[in-house]
C-alpha cells in the first residue's frame, strides 16, 4: 500500500499511526513524529543517523521531536484551510453591475487588452503602438467589478503542511491530484519490497492492470478548473488542461509514467464508492484468472474554492455559521476547526480532505513465489444502488444490501463466532445528520440479523475529513493499520452519540480500542446511490487460507523469502522516515509507437518486456466453421 492523506504517509502505517498516537508505545510515537516533521520539511535526517532542523542546526532525533511535536500535531489531519484565500485575503471573484454614466467615460487601456469586438457606440483613438483610448458615451453600461469573498467554510483535511508531491519529481503543470498520484503509487512500490521491473518482468504483460481514478476529475487551475472558467476570467486556456482533468487521468499517469503497463487499464467512478469500485475491478479481474498483478488507487484534490462552494450550497458541509451554532460560539479557533468533522455526533455536515491512496493486488499462488509481505486480503465487494428515489442526493436502499452480502461472507468463510466478535466496520461516516442517521440504521440492521450486540465502528474521516473518491482507500489502509497494531481508532470529536443514532447493536467509542480483528468492513454510502461495501481479512486470517490451499511446506518457502522483501520495505520506510522520498516517474522513456512490435498470430512481441503479449482468448462462445475450414 502507499499513500498521502492528511495524517500523513500510508506506507509503514504512518498515517494510521497518526490517529492513534497517544496509544502508541512511547518510541513508536516517537518515530511516528519525527518521520511527520522530515515530511513537512521541520527536519531532515542525514545518511550518518544525524539530524538537522529547518535552519539546519544538527540535533539529535529526541530535540526534534520536542522541538517540533506541536507544529506536527497543529498542521496535520482536519485543520483550518491554510490557502489564504480562505481566511484573511478573501476568495477572488467578480460581481455584475450596470453603470449609468451621466458622461462620456474615458479610460487608457493597452491595445492587446482591449477586445475584439466592442459595442458600436464606442469610440477608439491610437495613442502609440501599445495604448488606445476609448470613449464610452453616456448611458447604461454593464461590467464585472472584481471583489474578494470571505468564505463560510474553513475547515478542511489538508495533506500535512510543508509537503508538496510535485517538488519530488519533474512536475510541469500537473493538477495536485495527479502529483499526488505519482507520490502515492510510487509509495506504494517503494513499501512492497518489491522490485517492480523484475516484478514486471516474470509476467506477461498483458497480466497486469491498473484501475485508477477519481470522483470528479482535476478541477484545480491546472486541470478542468482552469479550463471551464479561461473565457470568464480572461485567461487563455493550455495545452494540458483539458487532457489532464479527466477522471481516468490517475491509471493514464501510472501507465505511461511510473509502471510502462500495457495491460488492462481504466476506472470505475461512482462518486465517494470510486476507490471501492476500483477494487471490485481488481479482485473480479484476478479471481477470474485475466490478471495477476492489479495497481488500484484514487487521488482526488478537491480542496478549492468552487469545489467547497459547490457542497456547500447543497448544504453539504459544516460551514463556520453551522459549527457556531453547534457549540453556541461566536468566534472559531483553530481548536474549533480541528473538530468540525463529528461522526454520529451532533453535527453540522461534513469536512473536505484530500488524499491518494494506492494498493497492489497479486494472486495468492505469485504472492507466495515473491515472497510478498502480505498486508491483507479482499475476498470481495459488493455493489448495490438506491433504486427509486426522491432526490438524486437522497439516502435509499442500496447499501442494505451491500452490507449484508459482505457479513454474510464472512460468516461463510470464517464463522459466525468470527463474524459477531471479531470484525469491525470503517464506516463511511460523514459527519452530516443525514448520514448518522442513515448508516447507523443499515449497521444496526444488518448486527441484529446476525446476532451482533456490540459491533465496533470506525469513522476515520474524523481525522482525515471526506476525500470523496479516495475515502475508501483512507478506510481500507486504516483496517490494515489495526490489523498491523492491534488498535481501531476512535471518534475523537464525539463527545456524545446524536439521539437520532441507531446504536442498539453498535460500538461507538471516542479513544482508540485494543482490537483483534478478523476481518473489517470497508463502507461506502455515496452520492447519488452508489453504495459498496468491501471485505478485507487479516493477515494472519490470509496466512491460514493460504495454508489450506497450498499446505504448510509453501508457507514455510514463502515465510523464508518474505524476509528479504521486508529488509527492502524497511530500508525504503527508514528513508522515507528521514524525509527522503524518490518518487518513480519516467517521462519519454521506452517509448514505442508500433512499427518496433513483433506481431504473430499467437503473440506480441514488445521490446523491453522479458516476455510476449499472449493471444489466446477465452471462447466461450463455440465455433463455426466455414467450408474452407472444414
Amino acid at each position: 500500500m502507499g499513500g498521502v492523506n492528511p495524517a500523513g504517509r500510508t506506507s509503514g502505517h504512518q498515517a494510521f499511526r497518526r490517529t492513534v498516537l497517544d496509544a502508541l508505545p512511547e518510541d513508536v510515537q516517537a518515530r511516528t513524529l519525527l518521520g511527520l516533521a522530515a515530511m513537512m520539511r521541520l527536519a531532515d535526517g542525514q545518511a550518518d543517523g544525524t539530524w538537522q532542523d529547518a535552519q539546519g542546526q544538527v540535533l539529535d532525533a529526541a530535540e526534534i521531536v520536542e522541538q517540533t511535536r506541536q507544529q506536527v500535531l497543529d498542521h496535520t489531519l482536519v485543520r483550518r484551510i491554510e490557502d489564504a484565500r480562505f481566511n484573511e485575503e478573501g476568495l477572488p471573484a467578480n460581481r455584475k453591475a450596470s453603470l449609468a454614466l451621466d458622461a462620456p467615460l474615458t479610460f487608457r487601456i493597452r491595445r492587446r487588452q482591449l477586445p475584439d469586438d466592442l459595442p458600436a457606440t464606442w469610440q477608439v483613438r491610437e495613442l502609440d503602438r501599445q495604448h488606445l483610448e476609448v470613449t464610452v458615451p453616456a448611458g447604461s453600461m454593464d461590467v464585472m467589478l472584481p471583489e474578494t469573498r470571505q468564505a463560510q467554510v474553513r475547515a478542511a483535511g489538508q495533506l500535512p503542511t510543508g509537503f508538496e508531491p510535485s517538488r519530488l519529481y519533474r512536475s510541469v503543470h500537473h493538477p495536485r491530484g495527479l502529483a499526488m498520484t505519482v507520490f502515492a503509487a510510487s509509495d506504494c512500490l517503494g513499501d512492497s519490497g518489491l522490485e517492480w521491473d523484475d516484478l514486471r518482468d516474470r509476467l506477461d504483460p498483458d497480466e497486469i492492470a491498473v484501475y485508477a481514478g477519481n470522483s470528479i476529475g482535476q478541477l484545480d487551475d491546472e486541470g478542468w478548473g482552469g479550463l471551464l472558467k479561461s473565457f470568464s476570467a480572461g485567461k487563455r486556456a493550455t495545452s494540458k488542461q483539458m487532457p489532464l482533468g479527466y477522471g481516468q487521468m490517475p491509471a493514464d499517469f501510472l501507465n505511461a509514467y511510473v509502471l510502462g503497463s500495457v495491460g488492462g487499464t481504466g476506472a470505475a467512478l461512482g462518486a465517494c464508492a470510486s476507490f471501492l469500485y476500483n477494487l471490485r475491478l481488481g479482485v473480479d479481474d484476478i479471481r477470474a484468472g485475466r490478471r495477476r498483478v492489479v495497481m488500484v488507487g484514487t487521488a482526488d484534490a478537491p480542496i478549492t474554492p468552487e469545489i467547497i462552494e459547490g457542497f456547500r450550497s447543497m448544504g453539504a458541509l459544516a460551514d463556520d455559521d453551522g459549527l457556531k451554532a453547534l457549540d453556541a460560539l461566536e468566534l472559531l479557533t483553530d481548536a474549533d476547526y480541528q473538530r468540525a468533522c463529528r461522526p454520529f455526533a451532533r453535527n453540522c455536515g461534513f469536512t473536505m480532505g484530500e488524499s491518494s491512496q494506492f494498493v497492489m493486488l497479486m494472486d495468492d499462488a505469485l504472492a507466495l513465489e515473491l515472497g510478498a509481505d502480505i498486508l491483507g486480503s479482499v475476498p470481495g465487494v459488493f455493489v448495490n444502488a438506491d433504486g427509486w428515489k426522491r432526490s438524486i442526493s437522497a439516502p435509499g436502499i442500496g447499501n442494505y444490501i451491500s452490507l449484508a452480502k459482505a457479513a454474510a461472507l464472512v460468516r461463510d468463510m470464517l464463522g459466525e463466532t468470527a463474524l459477531r466478535q471479531r470484525t469491525f466496520l470503517h464506516a463511511h461516516g460523514t459527519s452530516t445528520p443525514k448520514n448518522r442517521t442513515t448508516e447507523s440504521h443499515v449497521f444496526d440492521r444488518v448486527a441484529r440479523a446476525h446476532g451482533i450486540t456490540d459491533w465496533p465502528v470506525v469513522a476515520v474521516k474524523a481525522f482525515v475529513g471526506h476525500a470523496q473518491g479516495s475515502a475508501a482507500g483512507d478506510q481500507l489502509t486504516s483496517a490494515l493499520g489495526s490489523f498491523a497494531h492491534g488498535l481501531l481508532p476512535g471518534i475523537f470529536t464525539l463527545d456524545a452519540v446524536a439521539d437520532d443514532v441507531h446504536a442498539e447493536h453498535l460500538r461507538l467509542f471516542r479513544d482508540p480500542l485494543p482490537f483483534t480483528a478478523d476481518a473489517a468492513f470497508i463502507n461506502a454510502k455515496g452520492f447519488g446511490g452508489n453504495n459498496a461495501t468491501g471485505v478485507v481479512l487479516s493477515p494472519a486470517v490470509t496466512e491460514r487460507l493460504l495454508a489450506k490451499r497450498h499446505g504448510e511446506a509453501a508457507m514455510s518457502d514463502w515465510r523464508a523469502r518474505r524476509e528479504a522483501t521486508r529488509e527492502v520495505a524497511a530500508a525504503y520506510q527508514d528513508s522515507a522516515d528521514r524525509g527522503h522520498f524518490q518518487a518513480r516517474y519516467r517521462f519519454g522513456e521506452g517509448v514505442l509507437e508500433g512499427p518496433e512490435l513483433e506481431v504473430g498470430r499467437d503473440r506480441i512481441h514488445i521490446p523491453g518486456y522479458a516476455w510476449p503479449v499472449s493471444l489466446a482468448v477465452d471462447n466461450p462462445f463455440g465455433r463455426l466453421e466455414d467450408e474452407e475450414d472444414a
